[in-house]
């Protein structure tokens, strides 16, 4: 093992500085302190599925993940990260999500050029089905059934400009059918990596910017109707049929994002490391976040194949950590406290080129409770 100099110290310590410490909590809105005016576009983007991970990895350490995705996983996080892959490779995964929704993710890349360049391609689906349709007129329920059906696919192409520098693009397709009404769009997603050494020690700095698209607008027979006839004034009422009419409705846009990521290894072995990760972000939806994560991961444990990793997170995501209550005077107190807070781990084997992964995740969403995470990766 390395020693892990003085200046080694003072740059964990930047790293957790380095953090949107300036964030303030929201002040919480009543009859003697009004709340300021604030255009965040809270709630105001649609296909937020967009931003439900990819990997029991990435799930464990939350948007800090960007910064060292270097597995097919990168293809969702950070494109960038893509360039980094060894060997072609593939991952699978599926959540059980709140509500018994799930999400499930797969993802496939392929280095060439000598391993300077990949070309990825993912999907990720979200959704629901068979649920009873309730009225105003038929609280009970009118016999009928919806389906909730939401999906994305992409493709990805990543470089290594230098052995330190890496960047690349993602165009998505996104398809959102809810019910008898559906919309689609088109996004990118763009990431930098720059990966160095520091002491020694691994060091990597990525951007990514994601979901920078079009606007998603619904059509469909749901938001069709009959229009009555008005009378003018003056007129005699004269009988006729309601008109059909298709209601207009607005643009939605995509839950775009900005991170910035750090990752710096405090250990660093041959075959064991320990990595300590920070993020900073900003959605178009929300108040500016950040993250912070660690991951301790190992290979060839008794000169074998196998190894084992061991990960947590704790993400603060703006309005989503501030409640409109003080938590301390209701029974949410413990929800809320516990919101973001992630955990999981792996188990993998690798020998000769080839890789085999299987990885789990815990997310706690607040008052929504806990969320699970499994997925399996191979590589050859």
């Amino acid at each position: 093992m390395r020693n892990y100099s003085a200046s080694g110290w003072r740059l964990t310590l930047a790293l957790l500085c380095a953090l949107p410490m300036g964030l303030r909590a929201q002040e919480i809105p009543s009859a003697g302190n009004p709340a300021t005016n604030d255009n965040t576009g809270y709630g105001t983007t649609s296909a937020e599925f967009l931003l439900l991970g990819a990997g029991a990895r990435g799930t464990a350490l939350g948007g800090a993940f960007a910064a060292i995705a270097t597995d097919v996983s990168a293809l969702y996080y950070n494109p960038a990260g893509a360039a980094l892959i060894e060997h072609p490779g593939v991952i699978i995964g599926r959540q059980n999500y709140v509500a018994d929704t799930r999400y499930s993710w797969g993802g496939v890349a392929f280095p060439f050029s000598g391993g300077s360049r990949t070309l990825g391609f993912q999907i990720g689906t979200f959704g629901f089905k068979d649920q009873p349709v309730y009225t105003e007129e038929q609280p009970n329920g009118n016999g009928s059934t919806y389906t909730v059906a939401e999906t994305f696919v992409g493709a990805t192409f990543a470089q290594n400009f230098s052995d330190r520098f890496s960047a690349g693009i993602t165009g998505k397709y996104v398809n959102d059918r809810l019910g008898t009404v559906s919309g689609s769009a088109v996004a990118v997603d763009f990431g930098t990596n720059f990966h160095s050494t520091l002491n020694n020690h691994p060091i990597k700095f990525s951007f990514t910017l994601v979901n920078l698209g079009s606007n998603l607008s619904y059509q469909g027979t749901g938001l069709r109707g009959g229009v009555p006839r008005t009378p003018i004034t003056g007129e005699e009422p004269v009988p006729t049929l309601p008109q059909q009419a298709d209601i207009s409705t607005k643009g939605f846009p995509l839950p775009t994002t900005f991170r910035v990521g750090l990752a710096y290894d405090l250990i660093s072995r041959e075959n064991s490391h320990l990595t300590v990760l920070g993020e900073f972000n900003q959605p178009n939806s929300n108040k500016p976040g950040f993250g912070l994560g660690a991951e301790w991961m190992t290979a060839k444990l008794g000169d074998t194949g196998f190894g084992f990793a061991l990960r947590g997170s704790y993400s603060y995501a703006g309005k989503n950590n501030t409640p409109l209550v003080d938590p301390t005077q209701t029974a949410l107190g413990d929800e809320e406290n516990l919101q973001g807070l992630a955990f999981g781990g792996g188990v993998n084997y690798g020998v000769s080129g080839f890789s085999l992964g299987l990885d789990y995740a815990y997310k706690y969403m607040g008052v929504l409770g806990p969320t699970n995470f499994f997925s399996l990766s191979l590589g050859w």
